[in-house]
C-alpha cells in the first residue's frame, strides 16, 4: 500500500487570492516602470561618463539604501501599519520619479544628480522591500507561501522581460527623458492597489508597538539566535558578491563588449526577464526534486555559465542565450533564499529579519558592483566576467553543505502560556523583570534535561530574555532552577505572545522528562521607602 503524498501547489496557485492578484498586477505594472527608469539611468550614464567604475556606480547607488536603511526599514514595517507605510514611501517615489524626470526632460542631468535620484529612488525601494515580503505569509495559505514568493519574483522579471525592451524603444524613438516620465507614470497602479486593500487584520488587545531603536535591537537579536537565517544570509552573500557583476557590466556589455546600443541593452534584460520567467514555472519541479540546497548551487553554475557566454559571445545573437540562462539561474537562486528566510522567522520578527537579509543581499550587490567595476577598469569587461564567473562556480560547489531551511518547522505563535499574574497599570513598563522556572530534577533525568534546555535558552534569549543562567539551590539537590531577564514588564508580556508552537513541543517535552510541573515566579524591583536617618 503505498502512502499518499500531498500534491505540490502549482506556480500560480497564489494568484487565485484576490488580494494577492491585485497587489501582484500593480506591482508588475510599476517594476516595468522601475526597469525602464534602470535603463534610462544605466545607458544615460554611459553618455555623461563611460568609464566602467563610473558605470558600475549606478548599480551601486540603486542597492546600497537597501543596505543602509533596510534594518529601520524593516523595524518600521514590524511596529506601524505596514499599508500606511506603504502608502506613504509610493507617494514620496512618485514625487522623486517625476522630478527625475523633469530635469533629464530639461537636459539638466549630471553624473552626480543621477547618482543622487537613483539613490533616493532606491532608499525608498528599501522601505518597501520588507514592508512588501512580510504581508506575503499573510495573503496566502501556509502551502502556497514558496509559490507566492517564487512568484513575486516572477512578476519583478516579468517585468524586467517588458521594461528594458520597451524602456530601449522609448528611448529611441521618443527621448532619453522618455522612461523616466514612464516610471513616474507607473506608481499609479500601486497607489490604486494600497488604496483598495483593507491592511491586514489586527488582533484584538495586543500589546503597544515597540519603539524603532528597541525594536531594531529585538530584531538583531533573533538573528544572532536564528541559525536558520545565519546560513539563509551566508550562503546568499557568498552568491551575490560574485553575480553582482554581471548585473553591474551589463550596460558596458551591450555596448563596448558586444557594440550595440539602447535597444540591444534592452533586448538583453528582456531575454533575462524571459528567462526568469520559464525559470520559475519550472521551479517548484525542480524544488521537489533536488531540494533547495542543489537548486541554489544549479543556479549559481549556471550564472557562472551565463557570464562566460557573455565574454565571449562573438556577436549580439550569441549573447541571447547567456541572457535567458543568466534570468533562469537568478530566479532560481534568488527564490530559494527568499523561501528559506520567509520559513526561517515568524511574524512578529518577520519584516526585520528579512530587513537583515535584504541588507546583507543588496550590500553584497552594492560591494560586488563596486569591485568589478574597479577590476573592469584595470583588465577591460569581458576579463572581468570571466574572472567572477570562475569564482562563482567554486563557491556554489563549495557552499553546498551550509543548508537552506525548507519551512517544515512551526513558527506560528503558540499562546500556550499561562496569563502572567496582574500588576498595577503604571507598572507595565517597570523592569528589569526577573522570571524564575524550578524544575524538579532526578540525577538519571539530567543529561536529558540538560540537552533540552539548552534549546530553551536559545528561544528565552531570541524571543527577548537576557542574562540567561541556571542557578542550583545548595538545600535542594533536586531542584534546578532557569533565571532569565526581561528588560520591562511589557517586553515579557511580548515573550509571552512570541512563543511558537515549536517553542512549546520543546517546552513540554521538558515537562516530561522532570518529575513535576514547573514552578514560576515573576519579579519586579521593590519599591521600598527608606526612613531618613536622623541628622
Amino acid at each position: 500500500m503505498t502512502t499518499p503524498t500531498t500534491p505540490t501547489p502549482s506556480a500560480w496557485a497564489p494568484l487565485g487570492n484576490r488580494v494577492f492578484a491585485m497587489l501582484w498586477i500593480a506591482t508588475v505594472i510599476s517594476n516595468v516602470g522601475t526597469w525602464m527608469n534602470d535603463v534610462g539611468a544605466g545607458w544615460l550614464m554611459t553618455t555623461l561618463d563611460p568609464s566602467p567604475a563610473t558605470v558600475a556606480l549606478v548599480q551601486a547607488a540603486t542597492t546600497l539604501p537597501v543596505f543602509l536603511f533596510a534594518l529601520p526599514a524593516g523595524a518600521l514595517a514590524d511596529i506601524i501599519d505596514r499599508r500606511r507605510l506603504l502608502l506613504t514611501v509610493v507617494l514620496l517615489q512618485t514625487v522623486v520619479a517625476t522630478i527625475l524626470a523633469a530635469v533629464v526632460w530639461a537636459d539638466a542631468m549630471t553624473v552626480e544628480l543621477l547618482l543622487l535620484f537613483t539613490f533616493l529612488l532606491g532608499s525608498g525601494a528599501a522601505f518597501l522591500a520588507p514592508a512588501w515580503q512580510a504581508i506575503v505569509p499573510g495573503l496566502v495559505p501556509r502551502d502556497q507561501l514558496g509559490a507566492a514568493v517564487s512568484l513575486n519574483s516572477v512578476g519583478v522579471n516579468v517585468s524586467r522581460a517588458i521594461g528594458p525592451a520597451l524602456g530601449g524603444a522609448l528611448i529611441v524613438s521618443v527621448g532619453l527623458y522618455a522612461p523616466f516620465f514612464a516610471n513616474a507614470i507607473s506608481f499609479i497602479g500601486v497607489i490604486a492597489a494600497l488604496w483598495l486593500w483593507r491592511g491586514e487584520t489586527k488582533r484584538e488587545g495586543a500589546l503597544p508597538p515597540e519603539h524603532v531603536l528597541p525594536a531594531m535591537g529585538a530584531g538583531l537579536r533573533y538573528a544572532r539566535r536564528s541559525p536558520d537565517l545565519q546560513r539563509t544570509i551566508l550562503r546568499a552573500v557568498t552568491f551575490f558578491v560574485f553575480a553582482a557583476a554581471f548585473w553591474a557590466m551589463l550596460p558596458l556589455i551591450a555596448r563596448n563588449v558586444l557594440e550595440g546600443g539602447a535597444p540591444l541593452y534592452g533586448i538583453l534584460l528582456g531575454c533575462v526577464g524571459a528567462g526568469a520567467v520559464g525559470g520559475a514555472a519550472l521551479l517548484p519541479l525542480l524544488r521537489a526534486r533536488l531540494g533547495p540546497d542543489e537548486v541554489v548551487m544549479v543556479g549559481g553554475l549556471g550564472t557562472a555559465a551565463s557570464m562566460v557566454g557573455f565574454a565571449l559571445a562573438p556577436a549580439p545573437w550569441a549573447a541571447v542565450p547567456a541572457a535567458l540562462l543568466a534570468g533562469a539561474s537568478w530566479i532560481a537562486s534568488l527564490s530559494s533564499f527568499q523561501v528559506s528566510a520567509q520559513a526561517s522567522l515568524p511574524n512578529w520578527v518577520r519584516a526585520r529579519g528579512l530587513s537583515l537579509f535584504l541588507t546583507a543581499f543588496f550590500g553584497a550587490m552594492t560591494g560586488g558592483a563596486i569591485l568589478w567595476g574597479l577590476v573592469a577598469e584595470a583588465v577591460g569587461v569581458a576579463p572581468t566576467l570571466l574572472i567572477a564567473a570562475a569564482a562563482l562556480a567554486v563557491t556554489a560547489v563549495l557552499t553546498r553543505t551550509i543548508r537552506l531551511t525548507k519551512g517544515g518547522v512551526d513558527r506560528s505563535p503558540s499562546l500556550h502560556w499561562p496569563a502572567p499574574p496582574p500588576v498595577p497599570p503604571l507598572a507595565g513598563d517597570a523592569g528589569p523583570v526577573m522570571v524564575t522556572v524550578d524544575y524538579k530534577v532526578t540525577a538519571d533525568q539530567r543529561e536529558t534535561f540538560h540537552a533540552l534546555i539548552n534549546d530553551l535558552r536559545t528561544s528565552r534569549l531570541r524571543d527577548g530574555g537576557y542574562n540567561w543562567r541556571l542557578m542550583q539551590p545548595l538545600e535542594e539537590q533536586d531542584i534546578v532552577r532557569e533565571v532569565f531577564f526581561t528588560a520591562s514588564w511589557l517586553d515579557h508580556l511580548r515573550q509571552h505572545e512570541r512563543v511558537t508552537d515549536a517553542e512549546a513541543k520543546l517546552q513540554e517535552a521538558i515537562r516530561q522528562t522532570v518529575n513535576a510541573p514547573p514552578y514560576v515566579q515573576h519579579y519586579l524591583p521593590a519599591r521600598v521607602e527608606f526612613e531618613k536617618a536622623d541628622k
